[in-house]
């Protein structure tokens, strides 16, 4: 008797495996959920507190949640919002969650499962007139973040504006939420386009700033979705586990935890934003944890990125200073192409592209500090190829010839005859290319790096005070600069360069 229950128990778990198997996302690897989110749009997704890693929000929670469900580890990767989809087509992330809309275009690629419903809205300074639409806007300066769909919204507008014989809406994009909202702050713009849930959070920092000129109803721009690769079976189970969140009533708790439900909709009542510099803040920043591990990194990605071009370029420099063949060709190309190609461009490409190519770089070992730190070193290697190569060349080659006479050897020669000489040669326009690749390092933020603009502008999206965070900002690149730049001077003076006046009056 006990041993047929044992075999049927047996039996039942055999069967039950592989549905249970089944039930989970084929973007669920490693026991892992990972979501892709730009943490700068507050509430769904930020950076609640000092601590860059602690990413909050409503769409935070909803991951947590779904990973819950399905018994996975819960990994929330920031970037830059235009670097979402590229990663989530190059299997860096499961899914990408981050107040974005549910677009028809954007389903073309990729399945999409809505789970908030949400409303577009114009906003511009208090004092405003409302509009009755978005052709009201017509010659008017509109402000909206680069990569969404508002982009798509403001040349259809443009269009049909166009067929009337009116003006263009004019249309600015910026990196971040924070910057759109920014310049209708300070007046660059007339309007910026957003969503509502944004301005419902926003109520208490911008209250009696700015106020809601119009809200459209268009259909385009209604609700916020996931998005996942295309797969019909994970599409499936994940809209499942969006239907059961919002019958137990989970979806409208975190609505009413983040201040986003319709009980919000008294938009911009509260008058307490503050608008004086405030030194507390900016002190505060200056001297927090998360601007020094910022920093050391800016410095840190910098330094290796450089040591490692300096080690590419002294080769090539030798080599294109060489006799003519097809390897100095080859490496002429090499130099033109990556100082021809903006260094943007070789970052995305190295983080985004190199993915498609080569499955390897998808894994978790190919992190965005391995990215910057390969795609600067290539990038600034280029750079410092003609660096050494003019140094080399403005030494004279009868010293060359005379040490040859000599019997030493070409190794030895370089070492203790070229090598010094070009040093003094190439060391002030290295520091000065050193100083330009510490500031360069600031791109990195678009590939989720947390170096230090990257950490002041999700504090400024946090905080939306952008005067205190910008200004520590600055302060901590100039302490920089400034220390290399003093370095430069006692490094000039220890080797007391050639200089002919100096020369004459010494004589």
């Amino acid at each position: 008797m006990r041993i047929g229950a044992v075999a049927t128990a047996v039996t039942l778990y055999s069967l039950s495996c592989p549905a249970q198997a089944e039930e989970l996302p084929s973007f669920a690897t490693d026991g892992q959920l990972t979501a892709c989110t730009n943490p700068t749009l507050p509430p769904m997704t930020f950076v609640n507190g000092a601590d860059t890693s602690a990413v909050a929000g409503f769409d935070i929670d909803v991951t947590r949640e779904l990973a819950r469900m399905w018994h996975l580890k819960p990994v929330i990767t920031t970037m830059d919002f235009e670097g979402m989809f590229p990663s989530l087509a190059s299997e860096r992330c499961g899914i990408v969650i981050s107040g974005v809309l549910r677009q028809t275009g954007r389903e073309k690629n990729y399945d999409a499962v809505p789970y908030l419903d949400s409303s577009i809205v114009v906003i511009a300074k208090s004092g405003t007139p409302k509009i009755a639409s978005l052709s009201d806007l017509a010659g008017q300066s509109v402000a909206v973040e680069t990569g969404t769909s508002y982009e798509a919204l403001i040349e259809k507008e443009n269009k049909v504006l166009a067929s009337q014989g009116r003006p263009a809406i004019q249309l600015q994009m910026y990196p971040s939420e924070d910057q759109v909202i920014q310049q209708v702050l300070i007046g660059r713009v007339h309007a910026l386009i957003s969503q509502d849930v944004e301005v419902f959070f926003r109520q208490k920092q911008l209250g009696g700033k700015v106020s809601i000129i119009l809200t459209p109803d268009n259909p385009d721009f209604r609700e916020f979705a996931i998005y996942l690769r295309k797969n019909a079976h994970d599409k499936a189970l994940l809209q499942a586990a969006i239907s059961d969140m919002k019958q137990r009533g989970l979806l409208e708790q975190l609505s009413h935890k983040w201040g986003i439900s319709d009980q919000e909709a008294q938009v911009f009542s509260e008058q307490n934003a503050p608008s004086a510099f405030s030194v507390p803040v900016f002190v505060s920043a200056l001297t927090s944890a998360a601007f020094l591990k910022g920093a050391a990194l800016t410095l840190i990605v910098a330094v290796l990125s450089h040591l490692t071009a300096i080690l590419i370029s002294i080769p090539v420099a030798l080599k294109l200073n060489g006799p003519r063949s097809p390897l100095q060709m080859f490496l002429t190309a090499y130099v033109g192409v990556f100082r021809g190609a903006p260094t943007l461009l070789q970052l995305l490409f190295i983080w985004n592209a190199l993915p498609q190519f080569f499955p390897i770089f998808r894994e978790s070992w190919f992190t965005p500090f391995l990215a910057t730190w390969i795609s600067l070193s290539i990038n600034e290697s280029a750079y410092q190829v003609e660096i050494n190569r003019a140094a080399l060349r403005a030494v004279d080659s009868g010293q060359l010839l005379a040490a040859e006479a000599l019997g030493m050897k070409k190794s030895v020669i370089y070492r203790h005859v070229i090598f010094p000489q070009a040093l003094r040669i190439a060391l002030p326009p290295t520091i000065n290319d050193f100083i330009s690749l510490l500031k360069t390092t600031s791109l990195a933020s678009v590939i989720s790096l947390q170096e230090l603009l990257a950490v002041t502008q999700i504090q400024v999206a946090r905080t939306f005070q952008f005067t205190e965070y910008y200004s520590a900002a600055l302060v901590w690149y100039l302490a920089m600069v400034f220390f290399f730049l003093y370095l430069q001077k006692r490094i000039e003076r220890r080797f007391s360069w050639a200089d002919r006046n100096e020369a004459t009056a010494n004589g």
